[in-house]
């Protein structure tokens, strides 16, 4: 289980120069990390710096090739310390997570990007995010590469228990009686248990090494919200929990397999 997220999927793969770039940087997961961290920019603070708007479109990037690529024709600077706002990528917390994955992987540190709900922006509420999860050794350790360096939470680089709840583990909480319009996406109508579904679908294609857009759909995702939730979706959610909470890699591909990302919305731009 470990090798399989030592090494890159379809959207964590870097070109061989890439990969002789990110040698260079410290492999420290914290400082592989904090790489990812300095070449990204959120498209609303970047814009609001001046930025020109018409970037915000690199936030629909999926592949970390891409992703790294921008940033490097933007500077050709080491990766590491911070660049100037108009030299970052523009991308979602999803890019911050997805790209500290594929830097991890290229030093051969177990991996993997996940989605789910952060607690910190918004006490009191479950809010739509990505974080990245690594193994040290004896666990998974959960960093959010976004906010390193900042004073939301205490250890950003190893989030404590209740700070992110993956999409399953937001489920689970859900099944024990936690509101679930508390867990949704701020700005947005997209609150309730289809946001929770939608993320824990996310979710399992990422810990099958495809981590699609925090927008992507397919599946059940845009019934659920239209139609309401069906006793097969609510069956198929609780096996998920089971699968992710025990880690069964093997029932996880049997899960992703009866509901895998479209081979072509993969690599198309949205």
């Amino acid at each position: 289980m470990l090798d399989g997220y030592r090494t890159p999927g379809i959207l964590t793969d870097l070109t061989p120069e890439q990969r002789e770039i990110v040698a260079r940087v410290d492999g420290v997961p914290v400082a592989l990390c904090r790489a990812a961290q300095s070449v990204l920019m959120l498209p609303e603070l970047a814009i609001a710096s001046g930025v020109d708007a018409s970037r915000a479109s690199e936030k629909n990037v999926r592949p970390s090739a891409e992703i790294l690529g921008i940033a490097l024709r933007l500077s050709d600077a080491p990766l590491g310390p911070p660049r100037p706002m108009d030299r970052r990528v523009l991308g979602t917390c999803r890019h911050f997570a997805v790209l500290a994955c594929a830097l991890l992987r290229a030093h051969a540190i177990p991996a993997r990007a996940r989605c789910g709900f952060e607690t910190y922006f918004r006490p009191g509420w479950h809010n739509d995010h990505w974080i990245t999860e690594y193994w040290d050794n004896s666990r998974w350790v959960r960093i959010d590469s976004e906010i390193l360096g900042l004073d939301l939470v205490e250890h950003p680089d190893d989030l404590a228990a209740g700070q992110f709840l993956t999409g399953s583990e937001a489920w689970a909480a859900y099944r024990r009686g936690v509101d679930p319009m508390t867990f949704g996406v701020h700005g947005t109508e997209n609150w309730g248990a289809a946001e929770i579904v939608g993320n824990a679908v996310r979710d399992l294609a990422a810990l099958n090494k495809v981590e699609m857009l925090p927008w992507d759909e397919w599946g059940p995702m845009r019934a659920c919200y239209d139609t309401g939730l069906t006793p097969q979706i609510e069956t198929f959610m609780d096996d998920l929990v089971d699968a992710t909470s025990s880690d069964d890699q093997a029932r996880l591909l049997r899960l992703y397999d009866a509901m895998p990302v479209p081979e072509g919305m993969i690599i198309t731009q949205p």
